[in-house]
């Protein structure tokens, strides 16, 4: 579940910045005064969008590629392919300790050049661009270097030992102070994918490394706004595939290659699967104990696991075959099959056995396939080390709303994503020894096989984003109120008379919101939920893109106009509203203004105007903004 294009939006939200007293470009800018006028925007990337760097010198034999101190590790295309595995060595990590190899050594690069572009390149670099061209439009409206500041972490690692080889939540923390003190105002977090993950656990780290009366003081004066991006609030269901099967996401390995470096990482069941039904005992009050409640992990369900189907998701996350005659081997060969069917008919044939989120989590799937699988007594261990007795938090828990003044959940919406599994045993060894015979999918509403049957289930309001399954997406949903402010508006520009308002929706807590709204099949809509009344001095909502994918979304030029549009509005000191408002969305750049060859003319007319520059090569690069972005921004405050 590669997320290398998945960080880039954050740098869009720190061009509020560029109101500080209208520097660079004065002519886009906006001339704005105050404390707010100093954000600065953190960004924590998601799984596998840093680059990592060899620690060490190791001689690959039979290639002429070695790799030196500072070498791209990962990613690098051609020692990956020329140097399979010498790349391995400094990849994988041990599968217990989560140590490096002996021979190499990896660790996270620093700064944007780690997150701008995965593998540099005339050809590579744009197809694992992460950051480069938002960083070009925060340099076009003229943003302070020191105002960007990117926080790589080594994406294999659990949380735990995030803290305990790198110190990495302590080197957070002094980030979010020394951007307060540098530029003299709050902070904005931009988190996309596993970086949501890293963020609550920072924010759960925190309560035992300052006074607990001092917490909510220290994020009231270091964030100012929190951006969860298709955060996988109840985790996603790839990480089964990429855990049993292998998930290659593009690069030129097998899928058995894959599933073995992946199955390495402590961060490999960070992102499984739960139950929203279910919660572990607070183990932060176990730190003002006496230390002998030795069980703090253990699961504690409601009534409502066990009446509802799946553990509230569509439905079961995986379904698997048990060989059921068995001897030494996991696999017995077909004479052996033969030979337990003529002593008993039934015994040959495999056991079918499905289970939900609550068991994948909770380690009863593993435990189940522990005399089939070599690998569950690693997962296991990691499992009960890394999360279930982790001492901070146990991630694989649901989320509360973190006590921020201003959260903002972003997410795509109706795309086809997988949200269940058949395996069956392949009869080769480990890492090959699974197979999917059929996925589930969720798609606007409905369950599918691969085949394209109908399958019965649970199906939420709208399907995911590709990768994360709406239920886990929408999870956020339960951060707003009772009361709800909802509007839908087309994606692209619009004057207003096709937008759709409900004001003060009732919602009921721990259920979805559905609007009760109109949807053209031609159309994308943005869906805006809002709720700044429910909790004082807190701001919540949650946008619902249609058909953004959970990698591109923070390519969407859409997503970046609304982060601006919001974050301009929040700086302004004659703002009206608590939100930005949604009645037109008009150009706001010269990249937005385009031909329209039915009425002969550039579209927008009061907007935009046909002027011609040397080197434009058709007729939708002359249309131009007529006036600057910082008088039209004046029609969003």
């Amino acid at each position: 579940m590669r997320e290398h294009h998945v960080t880039n939006l954050a740098v869009f939200f720190l061009l509020l910045t560029a109101a500080n007293g209208g520097e660079g470009n004065g002519d886009k800018g906006a001339d704005f005064t105050g404390e707010d006028a100093k954000l600065s925007g953190i960004i924590i990337p998601g799984f596998a969008s840093t680059q990592l760097r060899a620690w060490s010198i190791l001689d690959c034999p039979y290639s002429p590629l070695d790799f030196n101190p500072l070498d791209l590790v990962w990613l690098d295309t051609t020692k990956l392919l020329s140097a399979m595995n010498c790349w391995l060595k400094c990849m994988l990590l041990d599968p217990y300790n989560q140590t490096d190899h002996p021979e190499c050594r990896s660790r996270p690069d620093s700064g944007l050049s780690a997150i701008t572009e995965l593998d540099p390149g005339y050809i590579t670099g744009p197809l694992s661009s992460v950051w480069k061209e938002w960083v070009k439009w925060c340099i076009e409206f003229g943003i302070e270097p020191n105002s960007i500041i990117a926080v790589p972490y080594d994406w294999r690692l659990s949380p735990s030992k995030l803290e305990e080889r790198d110190l990495y939540f302590h080197k957070l923390k002094l980030t979010f102070e020394t951007a307060l003190k540098l530029r003299g105002g709050p902070s904005i977090v931009f988190a996309h994918s596993m970086g949501n993950n890293v963020f609550r656990y920072f924010l759960e780290w925190l309560k035992l490394e300052i006074a607990p009366k001092m917490y909510i003081k220290w994020l009231d004066e270091h964030i100012h706004a929190y951006f969860a991006v298709g955060a996988p609030l109840l985790g996603a269901i790839e990480t089964v595939k990429a855990t049993l099967f292998g998930f290659t996401s593009g690069l030129p390995v097998s899928e058995g290659t894959a599933r073995l470096m992946f199955n390495s990482f402590g961060s490999s069941l960070w992102m499984m699967p739960f139950s929203e039904h279910c919660r572990t005992d607070n183990v932060y009050w176990k730190h003002f104990s006496d230390g002998s409640r030795k069980h703090h992990y253990a699961y504690h369900c409601d009534e409502h696991e066990f009446q509802t189907n799946y553990s509230g998701w569509p439905t079961n996350i995986i379904n698997i075959e048990i060989p059921s005659a068995r001897e030494d081997e996991a696999y017995p060969s077909f004479i052996e099959v033969a030979q337990a069917n003529m002593s008993g008919m039934e015994c040959g044939f495999p056991t079918h056995l499905s289970f939900s989120a609550r068991e994948v989590s909770d380690g009863t799937f593993f435990k189940s396939i522990t005399d089939y699988d070599p690998d569950t007594q690693r997962l296991l261990y990691q499992l009960e080390e890394s999360y279930h007795g982790d001492p901070v938090l146990n991630p694989l828990t649901p989320w509360d709303r973190p006590p921020l003044k201003n959260i903002f959940c972003i997410y795509g919406i109706d795309s086809k994503t997988e949200v269940g599994y058949y395996f069956a045993p392949s009869g080769k060894p480990y890492p090959d020894n699974w197979i999917i015979t059929d996925i589930i999918y969720e798609i606007e509403g409905s369950l599918y096989s691969r085949s394209g049957n109908l399958v019965e289930g649970n199906p939420g309001a709208a399907s995911g984003d590709g990768t994360v399954p709406y239920h886990s997406l929408s999870w956020c949903k339960n951060w707003l109120g009772p009361k709800v402010n909802i509007t839908r508006a087309p994606q692209s520009e619009h004057d207003g008379s096709d937008v759709q308002v409900h004001l003060n929706v009732e919602h009921e807590h721990e259920m979805d919101i559905i609007p009760n709204m109109t949807r053209s099949a031609r159309v994308k809509y943005i869906t805006y939920y809002e709720d700044s009344e429910s909790l004082p001095g807190k701001r919540t909502a949650v946008w619902e893109l249609d058909k953004a994918n959970h990698r591109n979304i923070v390519r969407s030029p859409v997503l970046m106009r609304e982060l601006w549009l919001e974050m301009w509005h929040d700086i302004h000191p004659d703002k009206k509203y608590k939100f930005v408002t949604k009645g037109k969305r008009g150009p706001l750049r010269d990249e937005d203004c385009y031909w329209d060859y039915g009425k002969a003319r550039c579209a927008w007319p009061e907007h935009c105007e046909y002027r011609y520059v040397f080197g434009d090569v058709h007729l939708g690069q002359s249309c131009r903004l007529k006036n600057s972005s910082a008088d039209l921004l004046l029609h969003y405050v």
